[in-house]
């Protein structure tokens, strides 16, 4: 393989991305008025600002490029996708905000965008904007239609407002903001009898939620046949399913929809992240005419103020332009297809002693290593050899790849370079440590 040109974490150089702007300076304001945690993360990868982006690629203020393969499933199109752009600029020189009191256009061709990508019969929706308002909105519809009890998986994440980190099992997360909503049960994920039992316990009253894969898990793929049967126990049952597609969903797993791929069709699907077309931030609750029926009664009866801004919906029209006039869909597919067994087998072949498994769908794979501590040494080494990757929030000893679906021969052959250069400094270095030593 080629060897890409190599960096070295902690190094800087001059700042070129403003006369103003230090990286010294940046870290100082982070640990006045933002947080001392993430200035400490922003060091363990040399203090690089982050300034610019466009396609796959991530410059920084001191003249390196990245391959940028993190952003937690974001950029499915890349960074500023001219589809995407186009659609913004012209609406933010036109109407960005609404008065949410008159008709406006932009939505309403935006949910009706959104409609047409999905299962059939989910056919309502309401726009957020972060993927915890989402999930919010999944379960104050099941709330709505009686179900005051939630089951959600070991491993799974919702995000970390009250109602989504009460369905989100981690107990670091959960423990400095108890008491948090009653009657939620945690059921690990691919165990039906377990969620049966659940079920069968309170006909009429669960509201069951997952993912279709887990990505902060840690890349977690269910067993075959598993999301079918959670759909059928839940109708057994009378209980009503959210389907979290924040992450999976916008062809993130080869398919559309992780629905898709099960064949299932949820009472709501969320879908976040990519759907802002990987530049503005924008969520959505998609359900069936009967299960929205409460929010169609009473419109203030759950509102935001900038649920549906025009700014937004024109992101979300060039989002969903973009992915079909491109086929990202299937490209994500056929990417996903030739990484993860490459992927693999240089995991296994370098570092085969470090190495717990390798595993993915579409464009989202985990290589989990024997333990925490290795997933954050190979992501700084990653970085050094020019990819960002992310770890997963419930699953630390593994590391992600949601790269885009727009890479080209080139930037593969970049991403699977650094990835085996990472690997093989990754050993050297541990081999330099004395005995015992971490």
């Amino acid at each position: 393989m080629t060897s890409p040109q190599t960096r070295t974490v902690g190094g800087s150089g001059p700042g070129a991305a403003s006369d103003s702007d230090s990286e010294e300076e940046i870290l100082g304001l982070y640990r006045a008025h933002l947080s001392k945690g993430r200035a400490t993360v922003a060091e363990l990868f040399g203090s690089h600002m982050e300034v610019s982006s466009q396609g796959a690629w991530l410059d920084t203020s001191d003249g390196e490029r990245f391959l940028n393969c993190g952003g937690y499933g974001v950029f499915i199109m890349g960074a500023r996708h001219p589809i995407v752009m186009e659609s913004i600029e012209r609406q933010l020189h036109t109407h960005p905000v609404a008065t949410r009191i008159l008709l406006e256009p932009t939505v309403a061709r935006a949910a009706e965008a959104l409609v047409s990508v999905v299962p059939e019969g989910l056919d309502r929706i309401h726009f957020a904007v972060g993927g915890a308002e989402a999930v919010e909105t999944g379960l104050k519809l099941a709330r709505a239609n009686g179900y005051r009890r939630s089951v959600s998986m070991t491993r799974g994440y919702h995000g970390k407002s009250i109602g989504a980190l009460s369905v989100t099992a981690k107990e670091v997360y959960q423990k400095p903001f108890r008491p948090l909503l009653p009657d939620v049960t945690h059921v690990p994920f691919g165990d039906t009898e377990a969620l049966e039992a659940e079920l069968s316990a309170h006909p009429g009253e669960v509201c069951v939620i997952l993912e279709p894969v887990q990505g902060e898990g840690g890349v977690i793929i269910p067993p075959k046949g598993y999301l079918k049967r959670v759909e059928e126990l839940v109708r057994e049952h009378d209980g009503f399913l959210i389907l979290d597609e924040i992450q999976t969903g916008m062809g993130r797993l080869g398919e559309w929809w992780g629905a898709d791929l099960a064949g299932i069709t949820p009472d709501v699907l969320l879908a976040g992240k990519a759907l802002g077309g990987g530049v503005l931030p924008v969520s959505a609750a998609i359900a069936g005419r009967k299960v929205f029926r409460p929010f169609d009664k009473d419109p203030y009866i759950h509102t935001a103020t900038f649920s549906g801004a025009p700014l937004l919906m024109a992101a979300v029209q060039g989002s969903i332009r973009a992915i079909r006039e491109e086929r990202l869909v299937s490209r994500a597919s056929e990417l996903g297809a030739r990484l993860l067994p490459a992927i693999r087998e240089i995991a296994l072949g370098s570092i085969p002693e470090l190495v717990v498994d390798v595993r993915g769908e579409g464009l989202l794979i985990g290589v989990e290593l024997t333990e925490g501590g290795l997933a954050g040494e190979l992501l700084i080494e990653l970085f050094n050899h020019g990819v960002v990757a992310n770890h997963s929030m419930n699953g630390s000893s593994v590391v992600r790849f949601t790269p885009p679906a727009i890479l080209t021969d080139g930037e593969v052959t970049h991403l699977l370079d650094s990835f085996e250069l990472a690997c093989r400094d990754l050993v050297a270095k541990r081999a330099q440590m004395p005995e015992g030593g971490n």
